[in-house]
């Protein structure tokens, strides 16, 4: 078989062990290192001196990020693979011959290389990703909150539409306090703008839904949980402003075009251009796109019939976030995705309706990143 790198290394990484194979020619030769970043810096050392073209490692958890971030500060070509494009042979599994197999792989072109975007690319996402994480823990907070109201026989998110809202954060507040929420109290609230003209329940409503009874370490445990719930928007609020600051002129251009899409908001931009970036260079079609998000279906063929095939896992947050954005697409009847979604979902069923919507989306997404349009939805009649 042609050799395509001369030279060429395969790691093994591990949390606290690195195994490189370096091969040159038809001899190689294996060494251990540790995963501090004096040792790093060493093996980068011992591969400049071989003239290393090529180094390849496994996607291994996070192990990789430190080996990576050297390699690429030493101006050194890598390439992550995924593990499973490259399992040995069962019962043949050691550290030193999964290193060897790999820089084997590698000397002859058969390794696949994963997209691993710029470093200022990898900071982004790892911002947007954490501000998915605290916006999720935002609400499991709510979710508390609600289960302990009702344990509390306090019906306050059957009258109130959304129970982090104002209106229902200074009702909330009054009741911890102990004191009764009477009619008094209301029309006092009423007058003062605290409680918001705009809610639909009535008065008599409101207060009946507050006559619960609530012990004293209930009470204590909400307060707890205002308080979490306070910190955790600051955070949220923070986070959104050093995003804004971080992404670049062309992100911030490429997010307000991509608002411009039916059930994309600022936040789901974000978080789309921080895990594709604004260079579609890298993926030949929209169907490559959607391939690597896990979008399309998988190839499942045999006797030259084509037979169901699963949606292959891609990116998790990527594939997430155009999911929600598809729900929200949807709710917007005068759309080519309102009527793709409702032919789809009459025979397919609604899960499959979404995930073809996403697809439609980030099909679009492609085009408006790579040739610079505008979105031009083909409207509701579209199919007829």
């Amino acid at each position: 078989m042609k050799r395509v790198y001369d030279n060429c290394c395969g790691i093994d990484v591990h949390k606290k062990l690195i195994v490189a194979c370096f091969k040159q020619g038809s001899e190689q030769e294996v060494r251990e290192f540790g995963a501090t970043t004096r040792e790093l810096l060493e093996l980068c050392r011992w591969l400049k001196d071989g003239d290393c073209e090529m180094v390849a490692m496994e996607s291994t958890a996070s192990f990789w990020k430190p080996l990576y971030n050297i390699l690429e500060a030493s101006e050194l070509d890598a390439i992550i693979v995924n593990a499973r494009h490259m399992k040995n042979v069962p019962g043949r599994k050691t550290d030193v011959n999964d290193a060897e197999w790999i820089a084997d792989l590698l000397q002859h072109g058969l390794l696949q290389a994963s997209y691993i975007p710029d470093k200022d690319q990898r900071e982004l996402r790892e911002l947007v990703r954490y501000r998915k994480s605290l916006v999720g823990e935002r609400t499991r907070e709510l979710n508390r909150l609600q289960k302990m109201l009702e344990g509390a026989n306090i019906k306050l998110s059957g009258t109130v539409s959304n129970i982090n809202g104002k209106s229902a954060r200074a009702i909330l507040e009054h009741v911890l306090t102990g004191e009764s929420f009477d009619d008094a109290k209301y029309d006092e609230m009423y007058e003062n703008n605290v409680i918001s003209h705009r809610l639909k329940a009535s008065k008599e409503e409101i207060i009946d839904d507050l006559n619960g009874v609530m012990s004293a370490l209930q009470r204590r445990m909400m307060k707890e949980l205002l308080i979490h719930l306070d910190e955790l928007n600051i955070h949220i609020r923070n986070l959104d402003d050093e995003i804004n600051n971080f992404m670049k002129p062309e992100a911030k251009t490429a997010s307000v075009a991509l608002q411009e899409m039916p059930g994309i908001g600022e936040t789901s931009a974000q978080a789309i251009l921080a895990v594709i970036g604004t260079d579609m260079s890298r993926f030949p079609t929209a169907g490559h796109l959607a391939s690597w998000a896990g979008l399309c279906p998988g190839n499942n063929e045999s006797a030259g019939k084509r037979k169901t095939g699963r949606t292959t896992k891609g990116n998790c947050l990527l594939r997430e976030t155009l999911i929600t954005c598809a729900h929200a697409a949807i709710l917007k009847k005068d759309t080519y995705f309102y009527a793709q979604f409702q032919r789809i979902s009459a025979h397919r069923g609604k899960k499959r309706a979404y995930v073809a919507v996403a697809h439609s989306m980030l099909t679009a997404i492609y085009h408006m990143l790579k040739d610079g349009v505008v979105f031009k939805d083909p409207g509701a009649d579209y199919y007829n």
